[in-house]
This record gives C-alpha cells, structure tokens and sequence, in this order.
C-alpha cells in the first residue's frame, strides 16, 4: 500500500515505470552497439590483438571509480546523475562517430573515446540502480526488476543483430552513430521520469569521502543486506561477459560453428526475457528469500552440466533454461536487494555490487581462456558453477534472507 492508503499501480501499468524500462532497454542496446563497434573499429584499425588493451582502458576506470559514482548518485540524487551521464555519453559518441567519419580515426581515438567511456559507466551504473529502487512503491519493487532482466535479455539478444547489419552496411561511424542514437532516447525517455514521492532520500551533509565512509558503514551494520550484496554479487559474476565467452570457447572445443553459437546466445536471452516478463505480471513472490536459493542452487546445477554437454541440441535446451533461471536469481536478488536498502544509500550499496560484478568481471575473460586452454572449458564452467552455489550457500545460511518476501 502506498502511504495514502491507495493500492499502487502495478508496474508494468505505471507509466512512470514503463518510461524507464524503456530509457533502460535503449541505454543496454546502445553499450552492447557500441562494444561491438568499438571492438570492431580496433580489429580493422590495429588487428584483435589491440582489442583486449583498448576494453581494458574502459574497464580499469569504471572499476575504480565504481564506488565513487555511487557516492555522488546518493549525494546529488540518482535521476540527475544517470540524464547527466546519458547526455554525456551522447555527446561522446557523436563526436566519436563525427572524428571517425571525417579524420583516419586511429587508434589513439578508439583508446580515448574507451577511457572517457568506462568513466561515464563509472557514474551511470550506480546511479540507474539507485533510479530503478526509487521508481515506485516498495511492494513493486520484483515486478521493476521483471522489467530490469527483461530490458537486458532483449537489448543482449537484438543489440548485436542491428549492430552487424549496420557496420556491414555502413561501416564503423555509422555503427557509433547508432550508439550514440540509442543513448540519446534513453537521454529524452530519461526527461519524463520522476522519483516516487515516497522514496525520497535525505540529501547529505558531509564530505564525499565521509559519505563513502558511512556507506560502508552502513553495510558493516546491516548483516543482511551485506550478505545480499555477496549473493548478487557472487551470482552475476559470472553472468556479466564470462559465460558468454564460455560458451564460444564451448563451442569451439566441440567445433559446432557459429550457428550453434549464435543459437545459445539467442535462446539464453529469450529465456531470460520470458522470466522478466512472467516476474513482471506476478503481483508478489511467493517466499521470495527461499526461491532466490532454490534459483540459485539450479543455476549452479545448469551451468555445471552446461559444460560437459557433447550435443548441440543439449547446448540450446541448457542455455534456454539457464538463462531462464538465471534470470530469476537475478530479478528476485536485486529485488530484495534493493527492498533491504534505505533509500539514501541506494547508490551506495549499488555500487559495491556493480563492482562485484560489472567491474571485476572483465578480469574474468582472460581467466577463462586459459583455464580452457589447460582444462577444457567444462573446468571454466564448472568453476562458475560453483560460484553460483557459493551464492546459494550464503543465501541459504542467512534466515532473515530465507524469510524474505516480495
């Protein structure tokens, strides 16, 4: 109930919402454009091997400035934060795809236009957090983050596809201009967003560094919310690049040829937007705390099994249902997630956990190769697998996460 004693509107009928899972699924389409096209524009400039140094440049930046940006979205308040990223980005991007089309474009501009990028992420990534917990009534909270995981899935599933279309139709500034075309939508749905009245947040006092400070703080005091922050942590490690490239390396060992590649990939993000959008029209979550590990446990199961298949067909069945499952470990642990968390440290805590997973992952891709290369990429998958149950164990141990409702 919404503190007038009204029933709130559902999420999924509540403009507001719908105004940022829109913003949402056009700003994910327009990183997952402008990765490819920046890892394409390096691949034809200086050759593959300059690709993992210039992802690096973005990467190293947007993990150390992590819990900085979740510092100022919290101080300045989130929607403010993520339209001044947004339109920065936009800004970026234009100018990016404007050097690329009338300059050579070196590789200088592809390493800059990556370091100003991962420090953009650095503020955005907390801030859209912190924006999504602040939407609505807390009730509604799992049907946002319904919308959250489907906005991922299908911007994962259909960035890619018109990403190829254009840089083979147009090439590499065209690629970045539609980046930039995606992130300005985002920017103007982005507008006609507005907090919900009753999620205001006290606005702080003190320096910076002590609002980090209390931040962490606050997590050392808040023995739940700490371990929630572990679990989602823990379960989208291994789900913010690293599997994806398992799944290549998989496909290579076996020698399945893209087809097969392509087909994983895609029924992975369509399993998840099925969880999204049956999360979305569930009014709440039945024991919300004890299917977040009965969802973590099978994901640690699949993902496990995933890497010993010897048959493309296993491969497509897996991947539809772990990314279906998955995809509700995500949902309903963000969900709590956020619901545990005062309002005013949302950026805070968010921070933490896009450190955990978006900042630390990319460590991962190079990890990955080699456990392949030595192993077999079923021990890489195996690996996450017990991640995955790590996550499981801490949520499964922790009563008052148990106990959780949605």
């Amino acid at each position: 109930m919404t503190p007038s004693g009204t029933t709130p509107t559902a999420a999924y009928r509540d403009s507001n919402v719908l105004r940022w899972a829109s913003a949402y699924t056009a700003s994910v389409s327009g990183d997952v454009v402008f990765f490819l096209t920046l890892s394409w524009a390096v691949t034809r400039i200086a050759g593959p091997a300059q690709v993992g140094a210039v992802l690096a440049v973005g990467a190293v930046p947007r993990a150390l400035l992590m819990l900085v940006g979740g510092v100022i979205a919290d101080r300045y308040g989130p929607r403010r934060v993520v339209i001044g990223s947004d339109f920065a980005r936009c800004v970026i991007i234009a100018c990016t795809a404007a050097l690329i089309q009338f300059t050579a474009g070196g590789l200088p501009i592809l390493y800059a236009v990556a370091l100003v990028f991962g420090v953009i992420d650095a503020l955005f990534m907390p801030a859209v957090g912190a924006l999504a917990g602040r939407l609505t009534d807390p009730g509604q909270l799992g049907r946002v983050q319904g919308l959250r995981v489907l906005a991922v899935r299908v911007s994962n599933a259909v960035g890619p596809m018109i990403a190829a279309i254009v840089l083979t139709a147009a090439g590499v500034a065209a690629g970045f201009g539609l980046a930039g075309l995606l992130f300005s939508l985002s920017f103007g749905l982005l507008l006609a967003v507005r907090l919900n009245r009753g999620q205001t947040a006290e606005r702080s006092t003190g320096s910076p560094l002590d609002d980090l400070r209390d931040g962490l703080r606050y997590l050392r005091r808040n023995r739940q919310l700490a371990r929630l922050v572990v679990v989602v942590g823990l379960s989208e490690l291994c789900f913010s690049g690293p599997v994806g490239i398992g799944l290549v390396l998989l496909t290579a060992e076996r020698h399945w040829g893209p087809a097969i590649l392509g087909w994983a990939l895609s029924v992975f993000s369509i399993g998840g937007a099925v969880t999204g959008i049956l999360l979305t029209a569930l009014a709440h979550v039945p024991r919300a705390g004890v299917a977040l590990v009965g969802a973590l446990t099978a994901t640690a199961v699949l993902i496990g099994a995933l890497g010993q298949v010897t048959a493309a067909s296993a491969l497509i069945v897996g991947s539809a249902a772990l990314g279906t499952i998955s995809g509700a470990a995500m949902a309903i642990g963000n969900a709590l997630l956020q619901r545990t968390t005062e309002p005013r440290y949302l950026g805070r805590v968010g921070s933490v956990t896009s450190l955990c997973t978006l900042g630390l992952s990319p460590l991962l891709y190079p990890v990955s190769g080699l456990i392949a290369a030595a192993w077999g990429t079923g021990v890489f998958f195996a690996g996450c697998a017990l991640v995955c149950l790590l996550a499981g164990f801490t949520a499964a141990t922790a009563k008052a996460i148990r106990d959780s409702e949605l």
